[in-house]
């Protein structure tokens, strides 16, 4: 039923109320943008929004993701009037300590955002990744009679959003998968802090948008809630494209003196422009007061009870016509792994071990794909053009594909796919898999090479922030890559990626510490990881146990394994270096020196073991050395007396040839240990 003008116009002044008393009291904050998107809020939450706040988790739910989160007023706003568990007093408490209303939405914190925003594009490209999840997971679940996966992706957006080069990259890649059940709606008010953003924007947006591939409705007033709503009803329509709302708003809305001007946009109004507005907006009511009328024209606890109702019902016929089907949903929704996944890593880990294969670690990293791909249908692989050098290709992962009526394609086996070609979009592609983790249902896996990482970063950190199980494959790993040189090569970045809070960082030098790291990988449901790679083939180093290599670090080689009885010292490496340190370890051993070879393929992991397991493998007493192909900062925490690394930038050269120029040599090493022991 539609609302009517002056009820439409009454909810749209309770936002701007509540917005502007928040940022006043809190005394920090952005008002305007969420007094200027009152009204498409009122549009899109008042008539089209299909959600329960008393289930803020449903399955079936759309997803609204507030992309220019620095209006995160109008998000809470919408969650308190629609009665979602967020009461008054967190209004309240907006940017205070261990409030529910943080200075810029966070997921897991306030119940109804969906995704933690902050950083400008990211919400639209996250919002990308919710419409791929549901376009792929109604394809492999819905059946004739039966659409339980059937809903739409909205997004609000402003200028400092589509300024931001990762919203070219993700809605390139809406329009080529025709991710039609995506509505993105503009705030087009001209207005970022430095004022007036002609100067230095100047795209034509509508057209921008039309050559991605989209429908755009352009030229929207954004303060008529009736006009905003049917753009809505017309972009639910398009059969084949995602839409764009371009909606004509003034910042600050309803502010006398502050509204279309950048004082609207970053600091609070003031006790005499707020006085001022609420006259000009015909708002009598005290600060955080809402007249119990506008609470009911607000409410949507009654209609997103019936609406989960009604779909549990149509749930339970396709349980009934579909049993396997909706075991399976549900379980993928949860985010559980199959019950039978430990004995498939287990397994996979013992194929691993027994082959003992001498390959490059992405090859060893292709070959555990092959095993969890197939027992994992939730893995939704990709590379970022590539795939023939990051190898996260697989048998069960075919390319996904869509044909132009925009139905996701199978293959002549039936598969749908599963392996995305993100094209060169790396920071794309890592904010889209947490839209996609976000979403449900799938557990995204992406790779580029180690030193793109850096176009990643922010995605990467944000994936850490949000608790979100996705896995980045990064391949050429160091100077190892050869004559691609300094560019390719990577120095600090292992150093780097360990310094994110929550990221798992592996870094595994064979194949069976490679498929380790993958099922550790799988299993974190709420941290990401990332999987350093290398491009060179590795000896796999000979094991007497493989239960240890979860813990982040093991005992790999005592000296006995040489005819040695005691250690003098211990030598910690990763990845490629440790046959470098097993190789040391027999030229010590020439010398009547006994050391220990530790393996430390996750420094993440290894630090959140108990104090007891690190004395074991890093006893006190023995000085230690570190050998890895980076940045040697992060090493001198686990007390080493001598780093073998690299604090340079690297050089153009076959990779056998950089090895020695830069001393990742099994006698430098040994050197370095000998060194290490006189100064004791």
């Amino acid at each position: 039923m539609a609302i009517t003008q002056s009820a439409a116009q009454q909810m749209a002044n309770a936002i701007r109320a509540l917005a502007m008393d928040a940022v006043q009291q809190a005394n920090s904050g952005h008002p305007g943008a969420p007094m200027g998107m009152a009204d498409m809020a009122v549009a899109l939450w008042g008539e089209h929004l299909q959600h329960n706040p008393k289930n803020p988790h449903w399955a079936n739910r759309d997803r609204f993701v507030l992309s220019n989160g620095h209006g995160s007023m109008l998000i809470y706003a919408l969650l308190h009037l629609t009665g979602y568990p967020l009461p008054i007093g967190e209004l309240k408490n907006f940017r205070q300590l261990h409030s529910k209303t943080a200075g810029h939405p966070e997921v897991g914190i306030t119940p109804g955002v969906e995704t933690t925003t902050g950083p400008l594009g990211q919400g639209l490209t996250n919002a990308v990744g919710m419409a791929l999840a549901e376009k792929l997971l109604a394809t492999e679940f819905n059946q004739p009679g039966h659409s339980i996966v059937n809903h739409h992706t909205f997004v609000f957006m402003g200028d400092g959003c589509l300024m931001e080069g990762i919203s070219h990259e993700a809605c390139a890649l809406a329009g080529a998968w025709k991710l039609n059940k995506l509505i993105a709606l503009y705030d087009d008010n001209g207005i970022s802090i430095d004022g007036q953003v002609t100067p230095w924007f100047i795209d034509n947006t509508p057209q921008r948008f039309t050559a991605y591939g989209w429908n755009v409705i352009d030229a929207v007033n954004g303060h008529d809630a009736a006009a905003v709503a049917k753009a809505i009803a017309d972009a639910k329509n398009s059969p084949d494209k995602p839409t764009l709302i371009v909606c004509k708003t003034a910042i600050g809305k309803g502010s006398p003196n502050r509204a279309n001007t950048a004082k609207a946009h970053g600091e609070p109004l003031g006790a005499e422009e707020i006085k001022l507005t609420r006259a000009a907006l015909g708002w009598a009511h005290e600060p955080f007061v809402i007249p119990k009328d506008v609470y009911a024209h607000w409410d949507a606890k009654q209609n997103g009870a019936a609406r989960e109702a009604e779909w549990n019902k149509s749930f339970a016929a396709y349980k009934a016509a579909h049993p396997t089907l909706a075991k399976e949903f549900v379980r993928r929704m949860k985010g559980e792994l199959p019950k039978n996944f430990a004995q498939t890593a287990v397994d996979a880990v013992i194929a691993a071990h027994t082959k003992a294969e001498t390959v490059a670690s992405r090859k060893a990293s292709q070959l555990a794909l092959e095993a969890f791909t197939a027992a994992l249908p939730e893995m939704l692989g990709g590379s970022a053009d590539l795939t023939g050098s990051n190898l996260t290709n697989t048998s069960s992962t075919p390319a996904l594909r869509m044909n132009l009526a925009g139905d996701v394609v199978r293959n002549d086996k039936g598969q749908m796919g599963r392996h995305i070609n993100y094209g060169v979009r790396e920071f794309g592609m890592a904010a889209i898999m947490n839209g996609v983790t976000l979403h449900g249902g799938f557990i995204p896996y992406g790779g580029t090479f180690l030193t793109f990482s850096d176009y990643s970063r922010n995605a990467i950190r944000m994936a850490a922030l949000m608790k979100q199980r996705v896995i980045h494959v990064f391949t050429h790993d160091s100077i190892g890559l050869g004559e691609d040189g300094p560019t390719h090569q990577s120095i600090e970045h292992a150093a780097s990626l360990r310094l994110i809070p929550g990221l798992d960082v592996w870094r595994p030098a064979d194949t069976a510490e490679t498929t380790v790291a993958w099922a550790v990988a799988l299993e974190n449901k709420d941290r990401p990881t990332a999987l350093l790679l290398s491009r060179q083939n590795l000896p796999y180093a000979p094991k007497s146990d493989l239960g240890e290599i979860s813990r982040g670090a093991y005992v790999l080689a005592e000296p006995s394994r040489v005819g040695i009885k005691k250690a003098k010292a211990v030598i910690i490496a990763t990845g490629s270096e440790v046959q470098l340190a097993l190789k040391a370890q027999e030229l010590l051993a020439q010398k009547k020196i006994g050391v220990r070879v530790v393996s430390m393929p996750s420094t993440t992991t290894f630090d959140r073991q108990t104090r007891s397991y690190k004395s074991e493998v890093l006893p006190a007493g023995l000085p230690r050395v570190a050998v890895e192909m980076g940045s040697t900062d992060g090493w001198w925490k686990y007390g080493v007396a001598a780093v073998v690394g690299i604090d340079t930038y690297g050089e153009s050269a076959p990779a056998p040839l950089l090895f020695q120029h830069f001393g990742f040599t099994a006698e430098n090493v040994a050197e370095t240990v000998q060194a290490a022991l006189q100064k004791k």
